[in-house]
């Protein structure tokens, strides 16, 4: 099963792809989409929907799994990163391809063992979890490669108990 991970964002867009083999977690590729803050913000949703619909195209990915939004405290950056979001799971869904969403507290403890984990333990465990010589870079793709082992860690679960 290869899994597609999103990490949304305005700025900076986040995404992960592994694939699964039995109970082993492969790297595949990760990235991120950067949007350049002078353009105007129809131009900065339409380049992230067209480059996550490549990604999407690209990959194949069997499932997406995407961060849920959580509280802001600042409502112009929630609003900005939810119309990130809505526009990368349009890509998704216009490919028929089925979404899972996770809560940050619900990706940490999956991928740490902690759902209140630092973002450097995140990175750390991603790292060992993938067997990747070096901490996924920018912070954006190693969050999208732990929502992806998020998902694959819930599937290996119910997988479990199917038969």
């Amino acid at each position: 099963m290869k899994i597609l991970g999103l990490d949304p964002g305005f700025g900076t867009f986040g995404y992960g792809v592994i694939e699964v083999f039995g109970n082993k977690l492969c790297h595949v590729a990760h990235g991120a989409i950067i949007t350049e803050k002078d353009e105007p913000i129809q131009s900065r949703l339409k380049s992230l929907y067209e480059q996550i619909k490549k990604i999407v195209q690209s990959h194949s990915p069997d499932e997406v799994a995407v961060e849920q939004l959580f509280f802001y405290k600042n409502v112009t950056t929630a609003i900005a990163v939810g119309e990130a979001r809505g526009v990368s799971l349009l890509a998704v869904v216009e490919l028929d391809i089925p979404i899972f969403e996770y809560t940050p507290h619900v990706v940490k403890k999956a991928v740490t063992g902690s759902g209140k984990a630092s973002k450097g333990d995140v990175q750390k465990w991603v790292t060992l979890l993938l067997g990747l010589k070096e901490k996924p870079r920018p912070d954006d793709a190693a969050d999208a490669l732990a929502i992806a082992i998020c998902h694959a860690h819930r599937r290996m679960f119910e997988r479990r108990f199917e038969q």
